[in-house]
């Protein structure tokens, strides 16, 4: 597919999130407008609606390298980086995604999301047309007690940047804290992601 029919696809799938995510009614809302705009093939109307992720986030201070289990390198850009539908394509390893994300609850802690597994070469042609600046970091997995935690480290513009997630079945759930776990950052949006990609860590200093 080449890049102009990635185009056209932006703007009409920007334009059906505006549409869906609007207003009280929003599964009838995604319907219409997936029929509307063709997009038929869009699986799990309620998915959508209803998947949750609810994370913690910190600042990474010690040395978390020696309890690493799996570590991935993350390539990602943002086709629309409102914070009420997110919209990001990513390569992540050998794989490709898209992925959307609504507005965070109060405490910033929660969030809907939507994922689909896209070829990583049209997650390429994607990355053409988002948002200026990309995302490059790597990704390290480290249990810790009956949780795992997602550690990113940053480079380019956000070199310096280490930051830990820790992803929890409700808000108020208990996890442990490892000794290399710094400040709690959850719910501040400047380490969003997608604000990292507009205002970056080299900024900050």
């Amino acid at each position: 597919m080449g890049l102009h029919c990635f185009a056209d696809y932006r703007l009409q799938f920007l334009a059906w999130l505006r549409t869906a995510t609007s207003g009280k009614n929003q599964e009838s809302n995604i319907k219409k407008t997936i029929k509307d705009c063709g997009l038929e093939g869009v699986e799990n109307i309620k998915r959508i609606i209803m998947a949750q992720e609810i994370e913690k986030k910190f600042l990474v201070e010690g040395d978390f390298k020696p309890f690493v289990k799996k570590a991935t390198r993350i390539t990602q850009g943002y086709l629309s980086s409102v914070p009420e539908r997110t919209v990001r394509v990513r390569v992540k390893g050998d794989k490709g995604f898209i992925t959307i994300k609504g507005i965070g609850s109060a405490s910033g802690a929660s969030r809907f999301e939507w994922e689909k597994e896209i070829p990583v070469e049209e997650v390429q042609e994607l990355l053409k047309i988002c948002e200026p600046g990309v995302i490059d970091k790597t990704r390290y997995l480290v249990d810790v007690g009956n949780h795992t935690y997602e550690v990113d480290e940053f480079y380019g513009d956000n070199e310096g940047l280490t930051v830990a997630e820790v992803e929890l079945g409700a808000e108020d759930e208990a996890f442990e804290k490892p000794s290399w776990l710094g400040k709690e950052v959850t719910g501040d949006a400047k380490y969003y992601n997608s604000m990292l990609a507009k205002n970056p860590y080299k900024n900050w200093k």
